[in-house]
């Protein structure tokens, strides 16, 4: 792949919103012509070489287009949003909206994603290899459509609502997350679909699976309060790592007639 660098400057700004950082919005121009893309700070508009210096080589085709930033964004919202293909990576935090509406590709963040990170995703794969914040994989503010495809991978801990409204793919936190995780999950969808996973590896303080239509969600460390709308149905090994691991197997949430389907280790 082709590679293109963006080194942050120390130019000051208060928060940028660079949704033109991504492999479609690159492949095809020049160097100059990257560099004089658009960015907003606030309601007015700057050069992305205003804050950034820029290197490296274009490719012709986005799926041959890799982007680096080489450092900390984390006031720069938006980075893949929308992007098909190619790949980033960040080698710090990033902001909101990271991977937003991303249909393919991938993404790596070696640092923190702010909220919003993946928020109705239809493909590719999202990184996340520090924490994430709130509403990870979920809808659109006033929207009930969460993320519908693809993959989300966080390797520390994540915030709360994440998957909300989640119609398909998969979530999988290695860490601990906040309450609400899978909310409203399958409420879009028809009566045979199986909605998306959500694996966590550790805890939550509770409302796992709240007001949940469709979906599956595995929690391997422990849940302070369960949601009374979950009914106890069965205990069952399933295979995480190469090994069986017990689980019991509830169905919910019952107060939305939901058919979700939640596994806490037993």
């Amino acid at each position: 792949m082709e590679k293109i660098t963006l080194t942050p400057n120390g130019e000051k700004y208060l928060v940028l919103e660079a949704e033109v950082i991504s492999p479609d919005v690159f492949a095809g121009k020049t160097l100059d012509e990257i560099k004089a893309l658009k960015v907003w700070e606030g309601n007015t508009t700057w050069p992305l070489g205003k804050f950034f210096d820029i290197s490296g080589t274009v490719a012709a085709r986005a799926e041959d287009q890799a982007i680096v930033i080489n450092g900390s964004v984390p006031r720069v919202k938006y980075i893949g949003a929308k992007m098909t293909a190619g790949a980033i990576l960040c080698k710090g935090d990033v902001d909101m909206y990271c991977g937003a509406w991303m249909k393919g590709g991938s993404i790596i963040v070696k640092g923190n994603a702010d909220a919003f990170a993946g928020i109705q995703m239809e493909g590719g794969k999202l990184v996340i290899e520090g924490n994430a914040g709130n509403y990870l994989g979920a809808s659109y503010r006033g929207d009930w459509r969460g993320m519908k495809g693809g993959e989300i991978v966080v390797n520390g801990n994540a915030g709360c609502d994440i998957g909300e409204y989640m119609m398909g793919g998969t979530i999988t936190v290695k860490g601990n997350v906040d309450i609400n995780a899978g909310i409203h999950a399958g409420r879009a969808l028809g009566p045979k679909d199986p909605g998306g996973k959500i694996v966590i590896y550790g805890d939550s303080p509770g409302r796992v699976g709240a007001q949940m239509i469709r979906g599956t969600i595995y929690v391997l460390g422990k849940i302070e309060t369960m949601m009374p709308g979950f009914a106890l149905k069965t205990t069952q090994e399933v295979e995480f790592d190469g090994k069986a691991t017990p689980f019991k197997v509830y169905q919910g949430d019952r107060a939305e007639a939901g058919k979700g389907t939640l596994y806490v280790k037993a």
